[in-house]
């Protein structure tokens, strides 16, 4: 097969093309201007470059400004050309090499791939873009909201005191209840596949890398990438880079790529962030499931095979699978002890139990494996939200679709030092505010798109994580404050006493269900040390608190500035 042979790398794809093009008693042509492409427009362009049979073909103006055709068959059109009586169409017929020829149809492309980027989202689902911030009746509501809060300040501080505290304490609770019902009710996962059989005739997989100063990891990617198991015929892998980033090209250039990788070049334009990059590489892709990774990401070996298993055994609802992350270096330091802590909570214990629940799953912002036609259906990425994952899971619950988790891991290196991983969390906790913000412009309409089961998860996991991680330090402050009175010997009112108790059983439950839950799914082998995990967890939490207050000043000063997160060599491949 000819796709099989260019895949493997032995035959040079100028060289097959050329010998083949005098086979069949037609021309060849190597270079190829895209400005002499005949196309209606822009946008014509785009849709020959997600032809899903993989064949490209384009009219084009030659050097004497006569009509051509150019074409860079697959195996049966070969037998076709050869079979043309038609003298005067082989004349103008010029065989390309389809490398030379997608060049071409994305330089031409490059306009429309942008604006398709930018505003696709905001055109088809204006209600769904974060590209303002807030509807002007959120504004409103908000600053309705923000002078009742002085005025009370002023008038009535003890009123305004006690409901701070039920605020604070009511969505705790119900964050803890998540975490210890997910911890109980944890469902029975099996094992990661060793090995599954793949038939010849799987569906293209499109694998999206978003790069951005990712130089220093590019080899450990590929290598990485490398090992997935997959016909190298029915995979592309997409390198995702800004034009502008020469560090990150020069290193990627350096290396010899497979036939199935390739560079895509995102022009300089606003919003600069990682969904603008992947939205605007999509369109370039024909594969029928897309994955994206991070570029520190190691994904097991298998993960596909097992993605495509379960895309075949579930209906066309189930419209994405996630992988779980895992942290390979814990032992480093305590903020990666904790990172990796909280990771495995997250994608070994609360994101299977919602997935077995049916209720809207959090996406992770990496081993995201999609439909590519539930992708589409619900506007792809938005690129003015930093957290593009949890906005995408949002939206596709409102669908009606389901979202799963796999067992077969991606691993990555958690930050090390404290600027690094605040900067990282910032960015998240900014991203769950524009998200919530998103969906919340009209409350009726996501009730009635959502079950009231998944109504209610979303709020606890969206603005119940925000909120109780920006009330955090205040609760503490506040039991501190209490706890300071009462032990000078100050008299407490009737309802001071009653705070105090709520405020400690609610911090209590807050801590214990996040420990029991990550305790649960550890393993034995990772449960060693726990002790530093459980004495740092308040020390965690006040982190957590201050970069929820940062993401909050961030929001409202630059909401659509994704801070990058710098990556280095993984300690081990």
């Amino acid at each position: 097969m000819q796709s099989e042979l260019l895949a493997s790398g032995e035959v040079e794809e100028r060289a097959y093309f050329a010998q083949m093009a005098r086979e069949v008693g037609v021309g060849f042509r190597e270079n190829i201007d895209p400005r002499r492409l005949v196309f209606v427009d822009d946008e014509a362009c785009v849709e020959m470059l997600g032809e899903r049979d993989g064949v490209l073909a384009a009219r084009y103006l030659d050097d004497a400004g006569q009509l051509t055709y150019l074409v860079a068959p697959n195996q049966p059109g070969w037998g076709s050309i050869a079979r043309r009586d038609d003298r005067e169409m082989k004349r103008r017929l010029k065989v390309v090499a389809p490398s030379a020829l997608r060049a071409a149809l994305i330089a031409r492309s490059r306009r429309a791939l942008t604006r398709e980027a930018q505003g696709g989202l905001l055109a088809s689902r204006p209600e769904c873009s974060a590209r303002d911030v807030v509807w002007p009746w959120q504004a409103y509501g908000l600053g309705m909201l923000t002078s009742l809060a002085l005025i009370s300040l002023a008038l009535v501080p003890g009123l305004l005191f006690v409901l701070i505290h039920f605020l604070t304490v009511s969505f705790f609770i119900a964050c803890s209840v998540l975490r210890a019902v997910a911890a109980i009710r944890l469902p029975k996962m099996a094992s990661a596949p060793v090995s599954l059989p793949l038939s010849p005739d799987v569906p293209v997989y499109s694998v999206l890398v978003a790069l951005y100063r990712e130089a220093e990891v590019v080899p450990e990617l590929l290598v990485a990438l490398g090992k997935l198991q997959w016909p190298r015929s029915k995979l592309e892998i997409e390198l995702v880079c800004e034009e502008d980033d020469t560090e990150t090209i020069a290193a990627v250039n350096t290396l010899q790529l497979h036939p199935c990788v390739e560079l895509v070049l995102v022009p300089p334009s606003l919003p600069r962030t990682k969904p603008k990059a992947l939205a605007y590489a999509l369109p370039l892709t024909r594969g029928q499931l897309v994955v994206l990774y991070d570029a520190e990401d190691r994904p097991h070996p298998m993960q596909l095979a097992e993605a495509l298993q379960r895309f075949n055994e579930a209906g066309p609802e189930l419209a994405c699978l996630q992988a779980p992350l895992e942290v390979s270096n814990r032992r480093a330091n305590m903020i990666a002890n904790m990172f990796g802590f909280e990771y495995a909570a997250l994608f070994r214990g609360l994101l299977p139990w919602l997935a077995h629940s049916r209720l809207m799953l959090p996406l992770g912002g990496t081993s995201n494996h999609f439909r590519r036609e539930a992708l589409q259906a619900v506007g792809g990425w938005d690129p003015y939200n930093v957290t593009e994952d949890a906005d995408l899971g949002v939206r596709l619950a409102r669908r009606g679709y389901r979202c799963e988790t796999l067992q077969c891991a991606t691993r990555e290196d958690a930050p090390e030092d404290l600027a690094t991983w605040h900067q990282q969390r910032v960015r998240w906790f900014k991203g769950w505010m524009q998200t919530w913000l998103v969906h919340m412009r009209q409350p009726r309409a996501l009730a009635r798109e959502l079950s009231p089961a998944t109504f209610a998860v979303t709020q606890i996991l969206v603005v119940g994580m925000v909120l109780s991680s920006l009330l955090h330090a205040l609760l503490l402050i506040m039991v501190a404050g209490l706890a300071i009175e009462l032990a000078s010997g100050f008299s407490f009112g009737l309802w001071q006493t009653p705070l105090l108790v709520l405020d400690l059983i609610s911090i209590f439950l807050g801590y214990a269900s996040f420990l029991l839950l990550g305790w649960v799914v550890l393993r034995p082998s990772d449960r060693k040390g726990f002790w530093k995990v459980v004495l740092f967890t308040p020390i965690y939490w006040v982190m957590l608190s201050g970069a929820a207050w940062c993401a909050l000043v961030d929001l409202i000063r630059r909401p659509h500035h994704w801070a990058k997160t710098p990556h280095r060599r993984a300690r081990a491949l």
